[in-house]
């Protein structure tokens, strides 16, 4: 078993590095806790389950990190890349997929992989000998995360994470709603109508935001403490911050017009993105949510189009941990008092499945260069692959460590280019330019060495 790589969890980041290792050579072996041991949030046994969204956010690779970290994961011929791909719904310029038949190809390739074997098993320590991976993610079992905070002599660190309702499509009445992606963007027909939106007017608003307030919400237990991801409030935390604050942020009604009365411009808009390809369900965007079950139904029913809604899901929050990668991980993304262990995904301090997929990538890769004895060149911090793992392996402030997204703020600036709103289109394009050339860069040094 000394050449076999063996990561814990079968998420976004260790379908990922299972797929890298194994495509490099070497013998993998997924351990899997699901189905035998359930978490909160999965409803499958399935590798590579979307849980929180079905949204993989901004495919523009030009103006967006997070555009640009998909392109580059294509690059890599990154398995998730590909199959989410293979399963868009139409989104406008987001990359949305259609949830059950994503995870489902992602398992059926990595079941299929002749390097590859799957274990249903729940790993409860940290192992001594051989080469692992630690890619659990959000939902880390309670003994293995007993075992890593005892390991690293450290109070844990964790935050919440909330989920979005999902909707019956055939529920919501359409006399209200209507179909349009914002400002129109998209190139198809499918895609300029991907969303489908709930006006409100201002009384509507504003009796929303009380009903919101007062719904019953969900209570920690006694000694949690832990803070809320700002990528992922639930709405009721975002109602808190100011009656306005929703209105600026998931209920924008801006580059929207009701197609049932275009010349009355709602005060405030709801959005649904489709969930599946078949178009029978809809999740409520931006709309993570601690409130109570009954409470959710109360409240979002109020919202216009929405008033007999069945709902598939309802909203709900759940723990989330990751360690202080900073001070814990070495630049291979090793834990520094055990070499023989990487740790990847969100648990890592990245946020997002897109970032959760990357550091899989890269773990995978480094994991497969040190045990065929190759040198595997640092990561381009110029990339946003390298911008990422750069962070969370010390470019980060420990003391002040949180989850963090891909973002342009992470990379080093570009002398010469103009910075400001005005200069912004300039700057990105200017950042994916040189990411994506020093990318091309260093897969090609990967793979001169790897033969």
């Amino acid at each position: 078993m000394e050449n076999t790589l063996n990561i814990i969890g079968g998420g976004m980041a260790g379908s990922e590095a299972a797929w890298q290792a194994a495509n490099a050579g070497l013998k993998v072996i997924i351990h899997e806790m699901r189905p035998k041991v359930e978490t909160f949030a999965h409803r499958t046994g399935n590798l590579g389950e979307m849980v929180c969204s079905n949204s993989f956010r901004s495919d523009d690779h030009e103006q967006n990190a997070v555009g640009l970290l998909h392109w580059e994961m294509v690059q890599a011929d990154g398995l998730i890349m590909q199959t989410a791909y293979k399963h868009r719904l139409p989104a406008g310029g987001a990359l949305a997929v259609d949830r059950d038949p994503f995870a489902e190809s992602v398992t059926a390739a990595l079941k299929a992989h002749p390097n590859i074997t799957v274990s249903y098993d729940e790993i409860t320590t940290l192992p001594d000998n051989g080469h692992w991976i630690i890619a659990t993610g959000p939902l880390t079992s309670g003994p293995l995360a007993e075992a890593i905070q005892s390991e690293t002599g450290t109070e844990a660190l964790a935050f919440f994470d909330a989920i979005a309702p999902i909707v019956y499509a055939d529920s919501i009445d359409m006399d209200t709603a209507w179909m349009q992606s914002r400002y129109d963007k998209g190139e198809t027909e499918e895609e300029r109508t991907a969303y489908l939106n709930c006006p409100m007017t201002k009384d509507e608003y504003e009796a929303f935001i009380d009903a919101l307030l007062a719904a019953e919400k969900t209570e920690f237990k006694e000694g949690e403490t832990a803070g809320y991801f700002d990528g992922c409030l639930p709405i009721e935390v975002m109602a808190e911050r100011g009656r306005e604050t929703l209105r600026f942020g998931p209920m924008k009604p801006v580059g929207l017009t009701n197609l049932h009365d275009p010349g009355n411009k709602p005060y405030a808009v709801v959005q649904l993105r489709r969930d599946n390809a078949l178009g029978t369900l809809f999740n409520i965007v931006g709309f993570q949510t601690k409130m109570k079950y009954g409470a959710q139904k109360s409240v979002f029913k109020m919202i216009p189009g929405l008033s007999d809604a069945d709902f598939a899901r309802l909203g709900g929050i759940h723990r989330n941990t990751f360690i202080n990668s900073p001070t814990l991980l070495d630049d291979q993304m090793r834990l520094r008092s055990r070499p023989n262990i990487r740790f990847a995904g969100q648990i890592t301090g990245v946020e997002g499945y897109v970032e959760s997929a990357a550091m899989g990538l890269l773990a995978g890769r480094m994991a497969t260069a040190e045990m065929t004895g190759k040198t595997l060149a640092p990561v381009p911090e110029t990339t946003a692959m390298g911008a990422l793992v750069t962070h969370i392996t010390g470019g980060a402030e420990a003391k002040t460590f949180q989850p963090m997204n891909v973002n342009f703020g992470l990379f080093p600036p570009i002398e010469g280019v103009k910075g400001g709103r005005r200069g912004r289109k300039d700057r990105y394009k200017a950042y994916t330019d040189r990411a994506k050339a020093n990318w091309q860069a260093w897969l090609g040094h990967s793979a001169k060495d790897a033969a």
